[in-house]
């Protein structure tokens, strides 16, 4: 057994205690406030029914939207017992959720009290590596989990294209699966036991029963509740033999309905994927197990508190082949062939994803080695479980598909980052495919359905005759080996025709499942999509059997109504709770940035579609304060959920400019622009808080803090001409305390070290360039930013030094700050002055040949970024946009071996600067330190928490050291030598790690030669 892992509980860091630190106040929904009183007495977790709440748990990663009456994040199952005891008293609905990326609507509900698993009950409780078992809560993310069992070599076998967000609980709701489904089938094979409690508060423990052994009998001789159940299970599976027989396919993947055929079964820990054992034969011991029922029943039988799992063994070794056919049917015909060759996984992939994936800045990269020409790929992979040499199973597929078959191309990949490479396209496929411009999107409804493999082509062929037949077109790719197609039909739901047009093609398409012997759902579950459909596929009688189930578990049928089943005088109606549905308007307001290339404001706003990869926390960028506080209205979508709430009338008109929303809501995001390539969807959060928070200023003015922070060029100036009386002055006791009750900068942090000589000055005082114009075969602009000015003139003498060692001639223009203090704190029309400023003094040098190279990272983003959105119309900022550089960025595109480096033996932890690597540029600095002879191990870290000013509020300050803390361990884990970031911001963070800018250590190495 192992000892239960850390976890991370950042109760400390709580929407709670943020409101109380910064005076907002909030009252509850009044319908719901005698609910909501009774609540707080009755549990230990924090329950929030206010306005605010109940929008950021409206909308899931589907394209529904429900209002829930309140959200509570319960702290243990005690607390689990006691909000559905007081939700029966009070006779309202319970809908349990997990990270809400739910892609069918099952984890939203209105008038629902949501029960939030992911702040508290998150944890992994044992592992039993020899028996190959895990206990968990139902709030542990997938990734976490699988992080964990790493140091034994295991995993949980199902995984989710959004495993790195996804909760246990959310997907033993859900039954789900992923890529490897071909090798390992579904997650109801995988869970052993729950605990459970019932919509009454009736505590459950399922797990496998002997029928008629002694833990049946003596759950017999009691006659209480959970005998009931197991009476009324056992009845329906037998009652029903003969429709479970016929009803449910014989797929590896059917995740629609209740799990009657693998419940009950004739044999001891079954694999319950082989449903050939549901109902036994009758000279074997029957067993019955209900954790079997709870899995893919979307909360609507009881609420999930543990669960055990049983585990599989980590393959040491995998390699891929992606192969590339001229049209979608041959790639299909070709799906069964590879079966045969025992692959762990058979994904397609169609031009239409790599079209958008060659159009996003986040995974251009990933669509590169794809032939332009591919209309469709098929991806294999391949294990070392099953094969002894993977190489020779790749070439005995090349030998079947492109030697002798219809593939023209195969690309294969037997390295770890070639093969995340390729599946990092396969999983980004469904936001991708939401990042489509205009009104017209690919939604998923009936976009999972599947089908025996065999039958695949001829499936695809009818499905493309129905969407010709309603004059729309659809992508397709998913999980081609277990015969399941994600196939989303392009339709606008904001016009009743849409609607109309996928009430119709869901019921063509249903009927078109069934003729190939398929399943409506065979990953995504029923929720609010499916769930009409039911009927449908089972028939009366296990429709029948369906609703006494429910009732059995569930007598006043409350637990996440209108999922899987319904009443007949209630039923599910796919078309109502739309989010975007005929009645959906939003204003466009007039902005101050160039808003075109995203289809208007409120269109990058809508570009959000729920999928919550914002709530990711391992790796890359995106979001920042989310990974620090484990809230919903600190990640992108929730933010995105709030704005698209505040533009379409569901909040009231002004609530966007209230105190209230400009610091809950604007004011936790950095503006790490992370969001902007790490969000699939391109949901630009930096871009929308600076319009909002312009409009703000306009509206209600602006604090000294925020003016100040602004204007910070002008007051280092001035503390670099006083130094270093203003370094002692700034030094004085009850200077802190001063600034944090007169300005709100917080008093832990200690102000910036002027220096006594800018930069520039230094400069000018060497004599300026040491490259003769006239001997050099490149020029460059080296532009100060407030910091390297006069706060770290080094790094720009560094960048000067390292620069005319490449014999680049060198000049530093008067050139005004960036503007980037002021577009961060939301003065866009300072912002606007600065950039017209500075393309009018450096465009036309740019013209004669210069490059402009920044020091500082998000001075260079700035130019290359946001002059573009407040210039819109400058064919200035366009040049100089384009000759733009972060320093590294310069020497590593231009000068990648002119300069004789002599490094010494040193190993660097580097941290990019966030900014850039939402720019895809972070990376040169790696390139060009490792040329000069450093040892670099990049950190795959995201924003350092300091991001400029906001770090220096008193407000954010604990929140700042939570998110640095994230970064400060990987540092340590790296064992580096030392630590190297370009930022400011990031080194005044990492100050006790004595950080470096990266230019300074390329100077370092040019000391040696």
């Amino acid at each position: 057994m192992s000892s239960p892992p850390e976890t991370n509980d950042s109760t400390d860091l709580s929407v709670e205690s943020y409101r109380e630190s910064v005076g907002i106040e909030t009252e509850d929904d009044p319908t719901h406030g005698v609910l909501a009183r009774d609540l707080r007495a009755a549990c230990e977790g924090a329950v929030r029914f206010d306005e605010y709440s109940q929008i950021l748990y409206a909308t899931d990663g589907s394209i529904y939207q429900a209002r829930p009456a309140g959200v509570v994040f319960p702290t243990d199952a005690e607390d689990v017992r006691a909000v559905l005891e007081t939700a029966a008293d009070h006779g309202v609905p319970i809908l349990p959720r997990g990270a809400g990326s739910s892609l069918a609507g099952q984890s939203v509900g209105p008038g629902c009290v949501v029960l939030d698993f992911t702040r508290h009950m998150d944890s992994v409780l044992d592992v039993d590596p020899e028996a190959k078992r895990a206990t968990v809560q139902p709030g542990v993310v997938q990734d976490d989990l699988d992080s964990h069992l790493d140091q034994w070599g295991l995993k949980f076998a199902p995984d989710p294209a959004s495993s790195n967000r996804a909760t246990i609980g959310g997907g033993i709701g859900n039954n789900s699966t992923g890529a490897h489904s071909v090798r390992y089938g579904i997650t109801d094979a995988y869970v052993e036991e729950v605990e459970a409690v019932l919509a009454d508060g009736t505590p459950i423990h399922a797990r496998e029963i002997e029928i008629g052994g002694p833990e049946w009998e003596a759950i017999m001789a009691e006659d209480g509740r959970e005998a009931d159940l197991y009476r009324t299970v056992r009845g329906l599976v037998e009652d029903n033999a003969d429709e479970i027989e016929e009803k449910y396919p014989e797929l590896k993947r059917s995740v629609s309905g209740y799990n009657l055929h693998k419940c009950v079964y004739g044999t001891g820990n079954v694999n319950a994927n082989d449903s050939a054992n549901a109902t036994g034969n009758e000279n074997a011991n029957k067993y019955v197990n209900l954790a079997k029922l709870f899995v893919g029943a979307e909360g609507t039988l009881g609420v999930v508190t543990e669960a055990t799992l049983s585990l599989v063994s980590e393959p040491d070794e995998t390699a891929l082949a992606l192969y590339c056919f001229s049209d979608l049917l041959s790639a299909m015909e070709a799906v069964p062939v590879a079966l045969d060759y025992d692959p762990s996984a058979v994904e397609l992939m169609d031009d239409e994803v790599f079209r958008l994936a060659r159009e996003s800045t986040e995974y251009a990269k990933y669509a590169e080695p794809i032939p332009d020409d591919a209309a469709a790929a098929l991806m294999l992979e391949f294990d070392s479980e099953v094969h002894d040499d993977l190489a020779d199973a790749i070439a005995e597929t090349n030998a079947e598909f492109v030697h002798a078959g219809s593939a023209f191309d195969v690309l294969e990949a037997y390295d770890d980052q070639s093969q995340a490479d390729l599946w990092k396209l396969r999983k980004a496929a469904i936001p991708l495919l939401m990042s489509m411009e205009g009104d017209p999107k690919p939604y998923p409804f009936i976009e999972d359905a599947s089908v025996p493999p065999e039958e695949l082509a001829e499936y695809v062929q009818g499905f493309e005759g129905i969407l010709s037949a309603h004059d729309t077109t659809a992508a397709y790719f998913a999980h081609a080996g277990s015969g399941t197609l994600h196939v989303r039909p392009v339709l606008n739901l904001k016009e009743e025709s849409g609607v109309e047009k996928m009430q119709s093609i869901a019921e063509d398409v249903t009927s078109l499942v069934l003729d190939h012997r398929g399943s409506f759902s065979g990953e995504h579950g029923d929720g609010l999509a499916r769930t009409q459909f039911n009927p449908k596929m089972y028939g009366p009688d296990l429709w029948d059997a369906f609703k006494e189930l429910k009732t059995a578990f569930d007598p006043d049928w409350r637990m996440n109504p209108g999922k899987v089943v319904f009443r007949d005088e209630d039923p599910t109606d796919m078309t109502e709770n739309l989010r975007y549905g005929p009645a959906y308007s939003s204003l466009e307001p007039r902005t101050e940035q160039d808003f075109s290339a995203e289809g208007g404001f409120s269109h990058l706003v809508e570009l959000c579609n729920g999928c919550g990869t914002c709530r990711q926390t391992d790796t890359e960028v995106m979001c920042p304060s989310y990974r620090a506080m484990d809230e919903e209205v600190a990640t992108t979508r929730g933010r995105a959920n709030m704005l698209r709430a505040a533009i379409s009338g569901e909040l009231p008109p002004d609530e966007m400019h209230s105190d209230r929303f400009q610091k809950e809501v604007l004011d936790l995001c950095l503006g790490c622009k992370g969001c902007q390539s790490d969000c699939p969807t391109g949901v630009d959060l930096a871009k929308l808080k600076a319009e909002v928070k312009h409009r703000y200023h306009q509206r209600e003015g602006a604090g000294l803090r925020e003016r100040l922070f602004s204007a910070v060029d002008r007051l280092a100036r001035v503390g670099s001409a006083l130094a270093p009386v203003s370094n002692w002055l700034a030094d004085l006791p009850g200077v802190g305390l001063l600034a944090e009750k007169t300005v709100g900068v917080a008093r832990e942090r200690d102000p910036p070290e002027f220096a006594d000589q800018s930069f520039s000055a230094w400069f000018e005082a060497r004599g300026g360039p040491r490259i003769p114009r006239s001997d050099a075969e490149d020029r460059v602009l080296v532009v100060p930013d407030t910091y390297t000015n006069y706060v770290y003139p080094e790094t720009g003498r560094s960048a000067v030094q390292v620069l005319e060692s490449a014999g680049v001639h060198v000049r530093v223009p008067d050139a005004d700050p960036s503007g980037r203090p002021a577009y961060s704190e939301g003065f866009l029309d300072t912002a606007r002055d600065r950039a017209e400023s500075n393309v009018e003094l450096l465009a036309p040098r740019v013209r004669e040949g210069w490059s402009a190279v920044y020091p500082e990272p998000s001075d260079a983003v700035m130019v290359q970024d946001e002059y573009r959105d407040l210039l819109p119309d400058s064919a200035g900022a366009d040049l100089l946009a384009e000759s733009a550089y972060g320093v590294c960025e310069y020497l590593d595109t231009h000068h990648a071996g002119t300069i004789d480096f002599d490094a010494p033996d040193q190993r660097l932890a580097y941290h990019g600067h966030c900014n850039q690597q939402a720019l895809g540029t972070a990376g040169h600095a790696v390139g060009v330190l490792s040329r000069a002879g450093y040892e670099v191990s990049a950190l795959d870290s995201g924003c350092c928490g300091m991001a400029g000013s906001f770090g220096y509020h008193a407000e954010h300050y604990d929140l700042s050291q939570s998110i640095a803390d994230i970064l400060r361990d990987q540092i340590d884990e790296a064992d580096a030598d030392e630590v190297v970031a370009p930022g400011a911001s990031c080194r005044s963070q990492l100050e006790t790690r004595h950080p470096t800018h990266p230019v300074e250590k390329l100077a370092e190495a040019l000391s040696r030669r």
